[in-house]
């Protein structure tokens, strides 16, 4: 009987694809997939060490492990991702019970450990960022049921932002040869795969780093060609880095949908610098007029950090303006918090986190009327939707996205999985859009 394993992945749509690298390298070698963590003879947890919470959410669950341990002293229990390496062997002194500690660059090889600890019964650990980056194995049916997947194109990240710690944890920029993502894309698309979105850390800088072709635009062109492709998406894109070229991207190619997700971080000069980001308010505010002017229809969203160090009154009412002036569709925010080894440790003006929760609830106050009012604004449209199963609301209700990444609930029945189809907007909500079918 094949032995099974559990993943439980916190943290960004990076680690949710490298748990599901991982679970195909594991299928492959002729694993199965639990369905719980209590049923599992491997149990991994895929960690995400960029903000705090994510962080105490991983250890908890990692400290949860030892009753399982006393229960069963055969199974495997391992620490995957950025919290493993950021803390590298103290994950073995304060967890004595878990036999494997893998860094981001080290799940390429995760088969390969698995297979040391159950036949030395030894503890083992990886943590070298210098490992060559490798497309995964295409497992024979793991993408069954799913209409869209991630890709990743490249890892790490050499900008350094003063509140970041990914460059200490994923390691410096490294991008995957484009005849790999080509062939990754092709695979993808042989197992009814209709929307791909291309991931990385800094996506408009593939390729710049080692000089070679095609830059991330001309990515864009070639991915676009192959037959099949019908939504093409990225994430996460760096306004220092956003090319003319790229933005003309969005005019010229037919599967890449407009939407770009721009981190900003903050509204203020004074911040921008103190975060090493590279960009004014002014350049960040003339890239959104270039990408609206570029596809009026465009639909943008941001993150935003509060609380920075050194963040005054006027700081923070810089970031609100400027989220009255962009009115972005979404926003992804949150309240500085600390990591070890960034350069924002050394930064003086700390902010308690009661004023940090205070201007958390107000900025999220305002970006919740923006984001109800942009889409009370699609009342009455024709929305091309790619529908992606069913809804979590049952009730013969379907759920997709549009060409926006805007969620669309609808009635409709289960055979339209898969499809696009135009589904007439009849009421903007708070998180999502109602509609009804009118095209198939």
């Amino acid at each position: 009987m094949a032995q099974l394993f559990h993943i439980k992945t916190f943290g960004c749509q990076m680690n949710k694809h490298d748990s599901d690298s991982i679970s195909k390298i594991l299928l492959d070698k002729g694993y199965s997939q639990a369905d719980s963590i209590e049923d599992a003879h491997i149990i991994l947890i895929n960690t995400c060490a960029v903000r705090e919470k994510a962080e105490e959410k991983a250890l908890t669950l990692i400290g949860r492990l030892a009753r399982l341990k006393m229960k069963r002293p055969d199974m495997i229990a391992g620490v995957i991702g950025c919290v493993a390496q950021e803390k590298g062997m103290n994950l073995f002194r304060r967890f004595p019970y878990l036999d494997l500690v893998l860094g981001p660059r080290s799940i390429y090889h995760v088969d390969e450990f698995i297979s040391q600890i159950k036949k030395r019964r030894e503890r083992v650990s990886s943590l070298d960022l210098a490992c060559e980056l490798t497309c995964f194995p295409n497992y024979n049916g793991y993408l069954k049921g799913r209409v869209k997947s991630f890709l990743k194109i490249m890892e790490g990240c050499d900008n350094f932002c003063s509140y970041c710690i990914v460059p200490f944890v994923r390691g410096r920029e490294t991008s995957l040869p484009a005849k790999e993502i080509i062939h990754e894309t092709k695979c993808l698309i042989s197992q009814e795969i209709k929307e791909i979105t291309l991931i990385g850390q800094n996506v408009n800088s593939y390729n710049v780093k080692n000089q070679a072709l095609p830059t991330f635009p001309g990515l864009l062109k070639e991915l676009d060609s192959i037959t099949g492709l019908e939504r093409l998406r990225f994430t996460t894109s760096h306004p220092k880095d956003l090319s003319d070229e790229l933005i003309g991207s969005f005019g010229e190619l037919n599967s890449l949908c407009p939407h770009i997700h721009l981190p900003v971080q903050s509204g203020s000069d004074n911040i921008l610098k103190l975060m090493n980001r590279g960009y004014t308010r002014d350049k960040y505010i003339g890239l959104i007029e270039r990408l609206r002017k570029t596809r009026p229809d465009m639909t943008i969203t941001s993150d935003m950090i509060v609380g920075f160090p050194g963040e005054r009154e006027k700081d923070f009412e810089d970031s609100l303006r400027l989220m009255d002036e962009i009115e972005f569709d979404n926003l992804f925010s949150f309240m500085y918090s600390e990591r070890p080894g960034i350069k924002a440790l050394q930064l003086p003006g700390k902010i308690g986190k009661k004023e940090k929760q205070t201007r958390l609830s107000i900025l999220q106050e305002r970006q919740r009327g923006i984001t109800l009012s942009k889409n009370k604004l699609l009342e009455g449209t024709i929305q091309e939707t790619l529908v992606e199963g069913p809804a979590k609301r049952g009730d013969d209700q379907l759920t997709g996205r549009t060409l926006g990444n805007k969620v669309v609930n609808f009635p409709g029945r289960s055979n339209l999985k898969g499809q696009v189809v135009g589904i007439k907007i009849v009421k903007g909500l708070q998180n999502s859009l109602l509609g009804e079918l009118v095209d198939r």
